[in-house]
């Protein structure tokens, strides 16, 4: 699955543009190396996201091309939290 539709659908990022938008300025690390939008991501993989101020790593637990709000929190566990 691409890095900028799996951010959308783990509700990390509210929409796809804008994912794109943050590969294209380099805020998404897909393990350690700046992600583009079509970045093939797989379980286990490590994602570290920049959002203003706030620095969140997670691990890839399931992918899923339809999820639920409930539901997309299973999609990954953080890794670390920093603001």
């Amino acid at each position: 699955m691409r890095i900028d539709k799996y951010l959308k659908n783990a509700r990390l990022i509210k929409r796809r543009t804008i994912a794109k938008e943050a590969c294209d300025q380099g805020r998404v690390l897909v393990e350690g190396r700046e992600a583009k939008p079509g970045t093939e991501v797989k379980i286990g993989d490590r994602v570290d996201l920049k959002l203003g101020q706030k620095t969140i790593s997670i691990r890839i637990t399931a992918m899923e091309e339809h999820v639920t709000k409930e539901s997309s929190k299973l999609l990954y566990e953080v890794i670390s939290q920093e603001e």
